[in-house]
């Protein structure tokens, strides 16, 4: 094929003597040896063949000596037997300096000033450098200089951190007709000289009455306006009271160190920390422990107040306080890990003018209970204000309450679970109760309850209990001599576990159904048996049978009939005996 156009020619120089073009060579020709591609370059304002060898890998270039010419009209001519194509490119020289990248860099340094220093090849050329300073923090800067014709330049990078390491490299291009930066120098790291500690500690203490005294645990860490400024730091804590004039004590630590357990009387005292590095000390942070009074108020009072419960969000706990005029900042302090003893006390501070917060920690997770206590704190002395809290997320109860007691009646059951914890241990605030319970194999419908559906699709009667203290239930409208099956969950604001284990009861049989049966049908039916039984005997007992006077033998006489009756005469009968109640009477017989 023949040859591509040559892209991107230009010519550019370091010194205004040596110019060296470049181009891109194209697409590859598929002709080799005597055949492949052959470069020439031509300066059209001298009519002479340019006296350079080309090179070509990625690139092409051809570099040669122009004297004291400046104005260039060069040509570059590619050719093959198949062809051959031109590029040109028209200069003045001046305005094509490509400097040489600075070398030999060094520095002279404050504890916030840097000057760098480096050298240059391009003498008698006016140059113009920019410095690329890397922060501590990974940003970068990039500080302009303008260059003189001496041998080295000079930069002074000022509002550095103390013994703090910076990076810094140079570039520079033609002050005057700028065509390009030259390559990078090397880059530097250089670290500014220590200085005093700047800033203060951020300090908290948490306090433990023991017999006389009180033990005083002191925290401290490097506040975000703290600066050690220095190789080396240690840590002095001084203590003493507040009402005499006695001598302090003082007690220092290495720079691994970030607590410290010191033991105190019941008068009000003094404790101050500072930083110490090779130059000098931190200014102090001070906190005034107030004399223990006889209710401890404004130091123990931590079990006076109401614990408020706070809620969690995905991005911490957020915890409101009511403000108070008087502080002049507040304090919320927690544990990361609650259960440890001692905790790994934490703390933030905040102003005069801020009501609430957001705290968040990577150590928090979902189901454990977070304390956290409000502090009001005016000229060094702290007041405990307010008591949270809170769970990130609230999780269901791990375990369901146990039944300690079952009472059955006929038509109820009553269920204990007293010993069931509701405190710290839980995943969550035990808001309540849920009592479910059914007959077996049968859905529910009882009187006062609500469905519950399960994902079997049975359903199951549901009572709610809302105070989580009430810890005994009565489910009532049960049916007598019947199997049912209940249960008793505990939920939380993260809801509760699903249902598992039953257990199981058997209502009583109502002996008053048995009395009443017996009375309206077994005892009619006893009698009426009886009766049929002894029916002739009862007949003749309560119902005598009363003789026909025309079956009497008596009347078995010689008929003599009045009328329609037969009438017995005196003298057919002849009687047994004969007895005489009145004589009277006897006398008219």
């Amino acid at each position: 094929e023949p040859p591509d156009k040559p892209n991107d020619f230009y010519c550019q120089t370091q010194d205004l003597r040596i110019v060296t073009c470049t181009w891109s060579p194209g697409g590859d020709t598929y002709l080799y040896g005597r055949h492949s591609p052959k470069y020439t370059l031509f300066e059209e304002f001298s009519q002479k063949t340019v006296p350079c060898t080309v090179s070509c890998s990625e690139q092409c270039s051809c570099s040669w000596d122009i004297g004291q010419q400046r104005i260039c009209n060069i040509t570059v001519t590619v050719e093959n037997p198949l062809g051959k194509k031109t590029a040109t490119d028209v200069f003045d020289v001046t305005h094509r300096i490509y400097p040489a990248a600075p070398f030999q860099l060094w520095e002279e340094c404050t504890d916030t000033e840097i000057t760098l220093y480096w050298k240059h090849r391009n003498k008698g050329i006016e140059l113009f450098c920019q410095t690329e300073v890397l922060q501590p923090d990974g940003k970068v800067e990039l500080h302009n200089s303008s260059d003189t014709h001496l041998h080295y330049a000079s930069i002074t990078l000022g509002g550095l951190q103390s013994y703090t390491e910076y990076t810094a490299r140079v570039h520079c291009g033609a002050a005057k007709h700028f065509w390009r930066w030259s390559e990078w120098s090397e880059a530097r790291t250089i670290r500014t000289r220590e200085a005093t500690p700047s800033g203060k500690l951020d300090i908290w203490r948490q306090i433990t009455p023991i017999l006389g005294g009180r033990n005083v645990t002191l925290f401290w860490k490097q506040a975000p306006s703290f600066r050690a400024n220095g190789r080396s730091i240690s840590y002095v804590v001084t203590w003493g009271k507040v009402e005499d004039g006695s001598k302090p004590e003082s007690i220092s630590f290495s720079s691994v160190y970030n607590s410290t357990r010191i033991s105190i009387d019941n008068h009000s005292y003094r404790i101050s920390i500072v930083a110490k590095n090779n130059v000098n000390y931190s200014l102090p942070s001070v906190l005034i422990i107030p004399r223990a009074t006889g209710n401890h108020r404004n130091i123990f009072s931590a079990k006076e107040l109401k614990e408020e419960q706070v809620n969690g969000t995905d991005d911490g706990i957020f915890i409101s306080w009511e403000p108070r005029h008087i502080y002049d900042s507040y304090i919320i302090d927690w544990c990361n890990f609650p259960m440890l003893q001692p905790c790994d006390l934490q703390w933030k501070r905040f102003g005069p003018n801020t009501s609430s917060a957001l705290i968040n920690s990577a150590a928090f997770v979902p189901g454990v209970r977070y304390n956290f206590h409000v502090y009001g704190s005016v000229a060094n002395r702290a007041s405990l204000l307010e008591k949270k809290t809170g769970y990130l997320r609230e999780l269901p109860p791990l375990l369901d309450p146990i039944m300690e007691k079952v009472e059955l009646t006929l038509n109820a059951v009553t269920l204990s679970w007293d010993s069931y914890p509701t405190n710290e241990s839980q995943p969550g605030f035990v808001r309540g109760y849920h009592v479910y319970v059914s007959p077996i194999q049968e859905d529910c419908s009882l009187k006062g309850s609500k469905k519950h559906v399960l994902p079997d699709d049975s359903v199951l009667c549901k009572y709610t209990i809302e105070n989580p203290e009430e810890k005994r239930y009565t489910v009532k409208h049960l049916l007598s001599n019947k199997k049912y099956k209940l249960v008793v969950k505990a939920y939380t604001g993260g809801g509760e576990t699903p249902i598992v284990n039953f257990i199981y009861i058997d209502t009583p049989f109502n002996s008053n159904m048995l009395y009443l049966l017996v009375l309206l049908v077994i005892v009619p039916s006893l009698l009426a048996a009886m009766c049929r039984w002894k029916m002739k005997w009862v007949k003749e007992c309560c119902c005598p049978v009363i003789p026909s006077p025309n079956k009497s033998k008596v009347l078995s006489f010689k008929e003599f009939k009045i009328g329609s009756e037969k009438v017995l005469k005196v003298s057919d009968c002849i009687p047994d005996m004969l007895a005489v109640d009145n004589k009277d009477e006897a006398q008219k017989l």
